[in-house]
């Protein structure tokens, strides 16, 4: 599903380093490290919105390095993806934050969008919320919303970049939850990256780890929590009592 080798990114310094590592389809594969390891950009490669300087992408076994803009386009609707801080647009209602994706990459008729809204909303438990404004919404009720848009075009891969940032622990497992068991349902290949780490490892398969740009762990969700690797063990068991 996903395969990158050796891809070296510099923004003004580098920010990726020698990265390779493996997604399997069906997989839903979390991405840790501390913060300004680089994690957030290698979604940004997975989707082809940053070019390394070197390496190699291939996604649904397509090489993403080099694709002209129209295949891009091609490849981003099986993509779903869900931003930080949710990206909601305060103008829309709910329904047409949700159907966003679909209007931009597909032509589908009114009804059809209507209908497909109201399934995602049921499905994450906010049936009903159709015509609200995202600022009438709380923190998890917005992460549900980004969520449901996120999922809506029946994307064989989703990628979320920290999905419960900002909540509290109840709202923050629930949502994991949540984004757990839509992977099972639609056999989704999924990549997370969060801060969250405790329950991350509740649902994932499998677990990378970056830092200073290196990928330093990639395995099992049961071998990270096994790992004697000094930073893995770290960060994993929150033992760290300063930065990494």
């Amino acid at each position: 599903m996903i395969d990158l080798a050796h891809v070296c990114l510099e923004l003004g310094r580098p920010i990726l380093n020698n990265v390779s590592l493996q997604v399997p389809e069906g997989c839903l594969y979390g991405l840790v490290g501390p913060g300004a390891s680089g994690k957030s950009v290698l979604l940004k490669v997975i989707t082809g919105l940053l070019s390394p300087q070197a390496g190699s992408v291939r996604v649904f076994e397509q090489e993403v390095l080099g694709l002209p803009e129209h295949e891009l386009f091609e490849l981003r609707r099986k993509i779903g993806m869900q931003f930080q801080n949710n990206a909601l647009f305060d103008f829309m209602t709910v329904a047409q934050n949700v159907a966003f994706p679909l209007r931009r990459l597909f032509d589908l008729d009114e009804t059809e969008i209507e209908d497909r809204v109201s399934e995602r909303l049921a499905a994450v438990g906010l049936p009903g919320f159709e015509t609200r404004f995202p600022s009438g919404l709380s923190g998890g009720q917005k992460k549900r919303v980004a969520v449901a848009r996120a999922t809506i075009g029946e994307a064989k891969l989703v990628i979320y970049d920290e999905p419960a940032a900002g909540l509290d622990p109840v709202s923050s497992q629930k949502v994991f939850e949540l984004l757990r068991r839509e992977q099972q349902r639609s056999g989704t290949t999924v990549v997370m990256v969060s801060s969250d780490i405790e329950r991350l490892l509740s649902v994932t398969d499998r677990v990378g780890m970056m830092l200073a740009g290196e990928l330093v762990f990639e395995g099992t969700t049961a071998q990270a929590k096994a790992s004697k690797h000094p930073h893995v063990h770290q960060f994993i068991n929150g033992l760290a009592e300063g930065p990494l």
